[in-house]
């Protein structure tokens, strides 16, 4: 499934359901050295479907910064520390960026070249 080379950057997106656990889940990815950085944006208004029903809810977007590499490891461990029956994990890949940012996201997260 995942055709992307390992050190390639990919942008995670989740929600939180508040910022204590949107710093709290930060901070576990970072000492994991599952991502670089996170950026917890303001409160957002979410409307979505869910069980039949619309639902809305305030949240906190997560802008997380990872490599293909650690992906797996990163959505496994977000799963396992989310409190929503199905978070939103969203992996983008990064076609462009500055080559030394790049190059430090794969750094930070063990990813880089030896």
């Amino acid at each position: 499934m995942n055709m992307l080379e390992p050190d390639s950057v990919l942008l995670v997106l989740c929600n939180a359901p508040d910022t204590a656990f949107a710093e709290s889940l930060a901070r576990t990815l970072l000492e994991r050295r599952l991502a670089a950085c996170v950026n917890l944006l303001p409160v957002a208004r979410s409307l979505y479907q869910w069980q039949g029903q619309i639902e809305t809810a305030d949240e906190i977007p997560m802008l997380i910064k990872t490599t293909a590499a650690q992906y797996a490891a990163l959505q496994a461990a977000i799963q396992g520390l989310h409190p929503y029956a199905v978070p939103e994990i969203i992996a983008l890949p990064v076609v462009a960026g500055l080559p030394a940012y790049l190059d430090w996201v794969a750094a930070e997260t063990g990813s880089a070249a030896a």
